[in-house]
């Protein structure tokens, strides 16, 4: 039984149909990439999984609830992770308490009377950390890492509340080649090691080809294709709407 469930999702902004009817699943330990052109409707379908706008249409299952019409905090408690294109952390604390904060966020406990959030849950904190190749540098403020372990403090706090499905959004922008794949083959790791679902956007083609199980294209706020990498590579609708006649994957990753 597929983790996630996606049927006939549709939103509008005026009359623009930014996503229009689309489909698709997501099982728990598997990666699926959701590509697309500029305005494709990807960052749309991710905020309405998320929580964060509300689909017009259609319905979001998870684990068999329905999502559409609960707020992110809510879906969040329920075992969705997210990261961010741009790293979302707090520069003024250090790796472990930006984890900690999320630990009590997690446990409801973010506006109680807690007072000595520095030793609220520190070795599950240290835990998530050393999963994330980050423990060593715990004690260090976020203002000083680099931009990539910055992007891993922030996988860390996402695996906060033990996601079964953790949504990915561009989570390799801004990073250099060795990073990106350094922190993708991480996420297969913890995977393969929790059992969870990952959805991602990514314009990195060769990161894409290198970590998805499966990917879903969108055009204009449709679905035109989805199936193993292989099979999106040599999709022609891919290729046309992607690059235009002529050109192909390759061709662009060539040229990066």
């Amino acid at each position: 039984m597929s983790l996630l469930q996606v049927n006939n999702l549709g939103k509008s902004f005026g009359g623009v149909k930014a996503v229009d009817g689309i489909s698709f699943e997501l099982a728990a330990g598997e990666l699926l990439a959701l590509i697309g052109p500029n305005g494709a409707g990807k960052s749309t379908t991710f905020n309405m999984v998320n929580g964060q706008l509300k689909a017009d249409q259609g319905s979001i299952l998870f684990d068999g609830e329905e999502l559409v019409g609960r707020r992110p905090r809510e879906i969040w408690r329920r075992g969705v992770g997210r990261t961010f294109q741009i790293a979302e952390t707090f520069a003024s604390l250090t790796v472990v308490e930006n984890v900690q904060m999320a630990l009590l966020s997690h446990d409801g406990k973010l506006f109680s009377t807690w007072r000595r959030a520095a030793d609220y849950r520190r070795d599950d904190a240290l835990q998530l950390l050393d999963q994330v190749g980050m423990q060593r540098q715990a004690d260090r403020p976020c203002s000083v890492l680099a931009y990539g372990d910055v992007k891993r403090v922030e996988l860390a706090i996402a695996m906060a509340n033990s996601p079964k499905l953790l949504l990915m959004d561009e989570p390799t922008a801004g990073m250099a080649p060795q990073e990106r794949n350094s922190l993708m083959a991480l996420t297969k790791e913890l995977v393969v090691q929790r059992g969870m679902a990952v959805l991602f956007t990514e314009h990195s083609m060769d990161v894409v080809f290198a970590y998805a199980d499966r990917m879903i294209v969108l055009a204009r706020g449709r679905l035109i294709a989805q199936g193993k990498p292989l099979e999106i590579r040599d999709h022609p609708k891919v290729q046309e709407v992607y690059f235009g006649s002529g050109k192909t994957f390759e061709n662009k990753e060539a040229a990066t």
